[in-house]
């Protein structure tokens, strides 16, 4: 059967969580618990939508159709979608900020390489087969007891050993016969990972409870988040943000993408316990971001730079991060793209070292293969 790039992400309904890093601290920190949260927005979020420049009349021309009829105000320069209202607060309270004009190190615009390198790190696609955090997760010694909600296990995570992986269909297990056949093939080869990881899959104590709606999900995340012996990280995907018709503005396609993050941070500050919220960070990750001129669909194609959210108790400050890199043709990314300054890994590894209380050049080293990257940590987080 051909599938179609369409098809393959026509999925913007689903919202899936991954959990991992449980009961197993970090080698470095003997202080709080600190968790790591990361929300996958597939699609290509359109930053510019999220987080709009004030007063361009070049871009509103450009965006005639689109353009937001009222916003939340953040600072003299940006404003904020009237979708991320729980971003706001959590704003007004010095608990959430952004990365502005950023993007990975990819200027392609396919669906497919860009979400392999944004889960990746990489610069080549399918090159690498496992994930940065995966990789950060190994690096600061969170190995073993892992949960994913969903199937296949994210790549995103892949990299450190022993995950679990759970596809929510209630209390539905394999056979025991077929368990029983699985462990004496595990036995005939000697596969001691395989053996531990299905004593997990027979010993796992989280099941799904049926529904798979972002802030349900969210809310059972906040709560293993807050127990001491919980996960250390947990994953989301919201897809939907390939919006090439009817993106819509204030209502509308990509505002209910927004909307679906705003709820996940909603559900994620209601149910964690306060000392739990103030020692976590929420990222957002994307493949890449949006044309600034809509097209004759009343929507936009794919682009290259976009935002990044950040969102927990371990953000510094509120504020919008960038260099700014303007909006006039000349200074946009092949006349047509907001342009990228700077490189999203900067602040993805900035967030690892700051959650994982691991040195960030041991990070750019060991899970970015020594790429240059700006160390982001003292300006966006509590360190």
């Amino acid at each position: 059967m051909k599938i179609n790039r369409r098809d393959f992400l026509k999925t913007t309904a689903l919202t899936s969580l991954y959990f991992a890093g449980f009961g197993v601290p970090t080698l470095a920190s003997s202080g709080p618990k600190k968790n790591l949260v990361v929300i996958m927005l597939r699609g290509g979020m359109d930053g510019l939508c999220a987080i709009p420049i004030k007063g361009d009349k070049n871009f509103e021309k450009l965006r005639s159709k689109i353009n937001l009829d009222r916003t939340l105000s953040l600072t003299s320069d940006f404003d904020l979608h009237p979708a991320l209202e729980t971003f706001k607060h959590l704003w007004d309270k010095n608990l959430s900020a952004a990365v502005h004009a950023t993007n990975i190190p990819y200027t392609g615009r396919s669906h497919f390489d860009g979400q392999n390198l944004m889960e990746t790190g990489g610069k080549i696609p399918y090159q690498e087969k496992t994930g940065w955090l995966g990789r950060g997760m190994k690096l600061a010694g969170l190995t073993g007891s892992g949960l994913a909600l969903s199937l296949p296990m994210p790549l995103l995570i892949r990299g450190v050993p022993m995950n679990n992986n759970y596809y929510p269909v209630g209390e539905n297990l394999p056979a025991p016969s077929t368990l029983q056949i699985i462990q004496e093939a595990f036995k005939e080869y000697d596969e001691k990972l395989l053996s531990e990881n299905l004593k997990i899959v027979l010993t796992r104590n989280l099941r799904n409870q049926g529904s798979r709606k972002s802030w349900a999900l969210a809310a059972s995340a906040g709560d293993e988040l807050s127990r001491n012996d919980g996960p250390r990280v947990a994953v989301f995907e919201v897809d939907g943000f390939d919006t090439h018709a009817a993106q819509g503005a204030t209502n509308g396609a990509h505002a209910d993408c927004l909307s679906d993050y705003d709820n996940i941070i909603k559900a994620l500050k209601q149910s964690m316990t306060k000392e739990a919220f103030n020692n976590t960070l929420i990222v957002t990750l994307t493949e890449f971001g949006r044309t600034i001129k809509q097209n004759s669909s009343n929507g936009t194609e794919h682009g290259y730079g976009s935002a990044i959210f950040l969102a927990g108790g371990l953000v510094k400050k509120a504020q919008i991060h960038t260099d700014w890199p303007g909006l006039k043709r000349k200074e946009l990314f092949e006349g047509r793209d907001l342009n990228s300054t700077i490189d999203s890994r900067s602040v993805y590894a900035s967030a690892m070292s700051t959650v994982f209380d691991i040195e960030f050049e041991r990070i750019q080293k060991d899970v970015f293969w020594g790429d240059k990257l700006d160390n982001l940590s003292d300006k966006l987080f509590k360190v």
